[in-house]
């Protein structure tokens, strides 16, 4: 049975391991968001396509990138729950 320390440093780990995982990605996304904005405001065009496939095609290269490394953090912090929950 896990101790309240332990389930505390287990949600911790989940933590850090969702914004090691999803915060480059949303940083990115969102200044590639920003700097759209500002093209639409400068050029007067207002058109939702226009920022959503930059950001759409920024995205899928950040994932192709770095799309091995999260899968190896998952999978080391699944095999970690997995040995907690075996021992």
């Amino acid at each position: 049975m896990l101790t309240s320390g332990e389930i505390n440093t287990l949600m911790y780990q989940v933590f850090i391991l969702a914004v090691q995982i999803g915060g480059p990605i949303l940083i990115i996304s969102m200044a590639v968001g920003v700097v759209i904005s500002i093209l639409q405001a400068a050029t007067q065009i207002h058109e939702q396509t226009l920022s959503f496939v930059p950001k759409l095609i920024v995205i899928g290269c950040i994932l192709v990138m770095t799309g091995g490394t999260m899968m190896e953090h998952l999978q080391d912090f699944t095999e970690q729950i997995f040995a907690l929950i075996a021992g």
